[in-house]
């Protein structure tokens, strides 16, 4: 399917550029994590994202209870089955966030060169004069001089929606600002980001661990994600990995560190380590960041990420879409440049979130991934990334990247992978073959010495945010330790669901990636009429 694909540094006819997009059973090999929210809750518009490619639903608990999500799930649920498009479950931690509180709902304006006071009272009203906000400790962090923003959901940058402060000065509890644009901010709550300014609040917070939040949504939901907001150390993830280490089947969710400013910046290398996965919250970084930083450190921590074999994601790359059925060129462009700069999956938070069209936009985002995709340069990663793992390779790596050269040499149609834990499918996607991997998670039989149960559902839901891994859970009667011609049956299953995908043809080559006994096998196959 993705067999033919340009390399970027090869010139491209343009008459070819004109040429119209053919569509495919996969939107895009890059995912899509959709945030759902007030207008993409039903089960209708859920279907309608799911359709359009989003593979991951991201819940963020920054705002809503407990109930409001578990009813979006509900909904998200019964998506899937009418769709029969599998979802995979992310939950975003509130964190160390500074909000802003307007009770009474009432836009507020603010014109520049006004005053305005940000109090620790939340008793008071907010207004154009004063601001209530939930840390009582901002007096004590900020100076006069340091910058300080404010927006919904998160900073825009509109200046007509977020609003940029300046400390004047600082009374008692209450920080005196300078407003420096004039804005209108509307809604309940509002983001508060004082830029580079250390807050001492502790990354999971006790609201975060208890009330309503990990405990008692995530784990009767059995989340596979959960993205930790403002991620700011190693030890940030391994206090998270140990708290849902406690919480029975949440040991096995993937935590994905949520890079949101200079100082997680500064200990990326070490948060890389410890996380799962990596989320470039560029909103914030953007204001942290001097703006013609921002794309360096994109590119470099999406080369970290992918060297690394961990999947990396990107957010805020097409907020107009908010309120518009198409992009901006720039918008576009950017979309384009996170899939060539390596990123796995797209994050779209206002976007569906609150946004007036959540399955135009996916659509959108999803066609500039596979145009991006046909012209990623794969054979210059390929050599890179080898490289980089240097020698002698883990027997895992030298089967992993052995499998997608001679993928790319035959012109498969596909790789298909057989694996219990996810890692074999994850290690043939780090290598970025031109085309899908399907992954064919095998259950293992396991056992709590009360009752017997088969993994595999989490290892099938979380290859949903890797880069070009399709996943599909084997029949639990074929498990991990079945025989040599157990595997032929579930292999005649995938090839099966690839052909009625669309993805195999006759004659097409396919690469098979499979343990037989004690051994590793990566066998080609040519397919019959």
């Amino acid at each position: 399917m993705h067999s033919s694909h340009l390399l970027l540094e090869e010139p491209i006819r343009m008459a070819s550029i004109l040429e119209s997009s053919k569509s495919s059973f996969f939107p895009a090999m890059t995912k899509i994590v959709g945030t759902l929210g007030p207008n993409s809750r039903s089960t209708e518009m859920i279907a309608g994202c799911l359709t359009a490619g989003m593979s991951v639903a991201r819940f963020d608990f920054s705002w809503g209870d407990a109930e409001y999500h578990q009813q979006t799930l509900e909904n998200l649920k019964a998506a899937i089955k009418s769709t029969r498009k599998l979802c995979a479950v992310m939950l975003d931690t509130v964190g160390p966030e500074l909000q802003v509180l307007n009770r009474s709902e009432q836009p507020i304006s603010l014109l520049q060169d006004g005053l305005v006071i940000l109090t620790p009272d939340k008793e008071q009203n907010a207004s154009s004069e004063i601001l209530p906000i939930n840390f009582d400790g901002l007096a004590k962090a900020v100076k006069p001089g340091d910058t300080i923003f404010v927006g919904q959901y998160l900073f825009t940058g509109s200046e007509t929606t977020s609003v940029w402060l300046e400390v004047s000065e600082v009374k008692g509890e209450d920080v005196v600002c300078v407003i420096k644009n004039t804005a209108t901010l509307a809604g309940s709550l509002f983001t508060l980001h004082a830029s580079q300014i250390r807050i001492e609040l502790p990354t999971l917070s006790e609201k975060d661990k208890e009330v309503s939040v990990i405990s008692a949504w995530g784990v009767p939901n059995k989340i596979d994600f959960l993205s930790l907001s403002y991620t700011r150390h190693a030890e940030d993830v391994r206090q998270a990995r140990e708290y849902l280490s406690k919480l029975g089947d949440l040991s096995q969710t993937q935590i994905f560190a949520k890079i949101e400013n200079v100082e997680g910046l500064t200990h990326f290398d070490e948060i890389l380590q410890e996380a799962d996965g990596i989320i470039l919250s560029r909103g914030n970084l953007g204001i942290d960041l001097p703006p013609e930083k921002v794309f360096l450190f994109q590119k470099a921590a999406l080369y970290k990420c992918n060297m690394a074999g961990k999947p990396a994601v990107v957010t805020r790359v097409v907020d107009t879409m908010t309120n518009n059925l198409r992009p901006t060129r720039a918008e576009a462009t950017d979309v384009a440049n996170a899939v060539l700069d390596g990123s796995d999956a797209i994050l779209l938070g206002a976007e569906t979130l609150r946004g007036i069209y959540p399955v135009e936009t996916i659509s959108t985002v999803g066609r500039i991934c596979c145009e991006a995709e046909k012209v990623f340069n794969q054979d210059v990663y390929f050599k890179k990334t080898v490289k980089y793992v240097g020698e002698p390779m883990t027997h895992l790596e030298s089967i992993a990247s052995s499998a997608v050269r001679a993928a790319i040499k035959v012109k498969a149609s596909v790789i298909i992978c057989f694996t219990s834990s996810g890692r074999a499918a994850r290690l043939i996607a780090k290598y970025r073959p031109t085309m899908p991997v399907i992954s064919v998670v095998i259950p293992r039989l396991k056992t709590n010495q009360l009752k017997w149960s088969f993994s595999g559902a989490f290892e099938a839901r979380q290859s949903l945010i890797v880069r070009g891994l399709f996943p599909m859970l084997a029949d639990p009667r074929h498990h991990a330790e079945s025989t040599s011609a157990t595997n032929e049956s579930v292999l005649k299953v995938a090839l099966d669901h690839g052909k009625a995908s669309g993805v195999i043809k006759s004659h097409d080559r396919v690469v098979v990636c499979q343990k037989v006994g004690d051994a590793s096998v990566v066998k080609i196959i040519e397919l019959e009429d």
